[in-house]
């Protein structure tokens, strides 16, 4: 039953076979699964990618496949995220063998815009991770909007600083495909920099390590008791300032290994 649909619980498994006359306890189902060797795992969620992007994510792997890994560590990642004053990831529990966790009936899908919150701008690079920015501290209305104009202002304040703290003066930058990202203005004022931008294949969140980044520091957030916004952006920027260099190191190391 698990097997063609792994979603289904141990409740419904418990009434299904009630159903037909069958009484067996709920602990005896988990147990009869794990001896099968599935496991109650919460189920990933990728993005729900189209036909065209699967073919740009594919030639991107193919290319980037074995790169050496001073070419990795040479890139800041950069990417915004929204951290919720109480954290609820809606994850949900899926049965599955030992790696199969990216199988796509294992993993649930996202699609993009879908308490209290912060919008927030960060980098990292493999050696660990930059300046967390929050966008109501930098827009002029103090709203948590950013366009084109906004992350023009925050790239020009926070890429070659933090880039030649983490990296050095040759580097790379990873900026994904939001429109504000690939906004003219933006375009302009990249070339004007004479920036090396990573080509970046689109609908590839789960891609780039700076996510799996942000998913520890909203890990960490997990257990602080916060009851305000600017609780939440000093608990987040002590967070972010927390992880370990051994950690976006291993994240970023890990590319290879995400295609």
């Amino acid at each position: 039953m698990v097997k063609r649909n792994p979603f289904t619980t141990a409740n419904q498994v418990n009434n299904t076979l009630q159903g037909v006359g069958v009484s067996i306890s709920k602990s005896t189902i988990k147990r009869r699964l794990h001896e099968s060797k599935y496991r109650g795992c919460t189920a990933r969620c990728k993005p729900l990618i189209s036909l065209k992007n699967r073919k740009a994510r594919l030639d991107f792997a193919k290319e980037h496949l074995k790169k050496p890994a001073q070419f990795w560590k040479n890139i800041l990642w950069t990417d915004e995220t929204k951290i919720n004053l109480y954290q609820n990831d809606g994850k949900k529990k899926v049965w599955r063998r030992r790696g199969t966790a990216h199988y796509p009936k294992h993993t649930t899908s996202s699609v993009k815009h879908g308490g209290g919150n912060v919008m927030a701008w960060a980098c990292m690079a493999a050696s660990g991770t930059g300046t967390l920015v929050f966008i109501d501290d930098v827009t002029q209305d103090r709203s948590s909007q950013m366009n084109s104009e906004v992350f023009r202002d925050i790239l020009s304040a926070q890429i070659q600083l933090n880039a030649v703290k983490l990296i050095g003066r040759h580097f790379m930058i990873q900026i994904d495909n939001d429109p504000k990202h690939t906004a003219k203005a933006t375009q302009e004022f990249i070339k004007a920099k004479q920036w090396k931008i990573l080509e970046w294949p689109s609908q590839s969140l789960d891609l780039n390590p700076i996510e799996h980044a942000f998913h520890l520091l909203k890990t960490k957030l997990q257990t602080e008791r916060l009851t305000n916004k600017q609780q939440l952006k000093d608990a987040a920027v002590k967070a972010w300032q927390s992880i370990k260099k051994e950690e976006t190191q291993h994240l970023v190391m890990s590319m290879s290994s995400r295609f």
